[in-house]
């Protein structure tokens, strides 16, 4: 196997760009994330999934809440991808200047033009080692402006050089600490049936 050729394969396996907000208490935050599944076939019971790395600050408060929206982000909002996922919102409110509105069932932020959002109850986690991967029951859903879902290869097209530099240090530190992180993982799968 060759890893950088397998991971660009893998690349192909992602999700729309989307913006997961929460909300605890007084504090709210927003990441963005490639990695969010539709995790029901069935229209009456909607959930679906994400994956959250442990070393974002959003991930204690999902926790801690219990709930977040799943924001589908359009090909216009290259700019909230910038302000939402290079920066920590430990140092600062990542949210404020992006309009937003506090959902009726949950109270966690749902970006005002996005392509389209879910409102969620976390219903269950799985700890995949680096990050936790959140199922979500959809509560509460609805759609945007009408534009185009935003893809992870039309983002990395449309940074400017700026944005570029930012995001490869940045995914490369994240990488680093995912890979960290996964060689502490255990297995719980006890493995096939005889």
């Amino acid at each position: 196997m060759n890893p950088p050729e397998t991971y660009e394969l893998l690349r192909t396996l992602t999700s729309p760009v989307v913006a997961v907000t929460c909300r605890l208490g007084t504090k709210s935050n927003g990441l963005i994330s490639d990695g969010a599944v539709r995790a029901s076939i069935v229209p009456d019971i909607p959930r679906l999934g994400v994956f959250i790395h442990k070393f974002n600050y959003s991930h204690d408060l999902i926790a801690s809440a219990g709930t977040f929206v799943l924001n589908v982000l359009h090909t216009g909002q290259v700019d909230v991808v910038y302000r939402l996922g290079f920066f920590s919102g430990r140092d600062a409110d990542k949210l404020a200047g992006i309009p937003h509105q506090f959902g009726a069932t949950t109270g966690a932020p749902i970006l005002k033009d996005c392509f389209c959002w879910f409102e969620c109850r976390v219903s269950n986690v799985m700890d995949t080692g680096a990050s936790t991967f959140f199922m979500g029951d959809v509560v509460e859903a609805g759609a945007g402006p009408g534009k185009v879902p935003m893809e992870p290869a039309y983002l990395r097209d449309h940074l400017t050089d700026e944005m570029r530099k930012g995001y490869l240090e940045r995914l490369t530190a994240a990488q680093a600490r995912a890979r960290e992180a996964s060689k502490t993982m255990k297995s719980i799968y006890p493995g096939p049936r005889r």
